[in-house]
């Protein structure tokens, strides 16, 4: 324990940053443990698709969707979000899965949903990164 101190008292910089990274964790932590927001594996959308008529959003811009994207997904750019969800009231009891390029924005989106109202809001995990890395189909117009 002492050279931890002494450590610390050496490099207060150092140990100021990896303080730092730990809170950040730590919070990063427990918000997922408290958010509605869950995520799937391509392999878990999958499923949700077939056995619980899930629906996809793809939220990325119309040209990336273009480029290709996941059977029957719907693509509402995360600009037009608030002012397209109008067209999901029908599926507010439905799950929802939200997708973005890496799954970061995702996010974002899915927290909107739940807040309108949406109760089964979930994220594909990586995005189509991950989908494609998972050498799973993609539609291309």
């Amino acid at each position: 324990m002492e050279q931890y101190i002494e450590f610390a008292g050496n490099h207060p910089y150092l140990s100021l940053a990896w303080g730092g990274i730990l809170l950040a964790l730590i919070v990063t932590w427990v918000q997922s443990l408290f958010s509605k927001v869950q995520f799937v594996t391509p392999t878990e959308l999958t499923i949700k698709v077939n056995r619980e008529d899930a629906v996809l959003l793809d939220i990325r811009t119309a040209d990336d969707f273009k480029k290709g994207h996941i059977t029957s997904a719907r693509n509402m750019p995360l600009a037009q979000l608030a002012s397209q969800l109008p067209k999901l009231e029908n599926d507010k009891n439905k799950p929802i899965i939200v997708v973005c390029q890496a799954g970061l924005s995702a996010q974002g989106a899915a927290k909107q949903l739940i807040n309108a109202g949406f109760s089964q809001v979930a994220v594909l995990r990586g995005g189509m990164g991950k989908w494609a890395e998972a050498n799973l189909p993609v539609v291309k117009k």
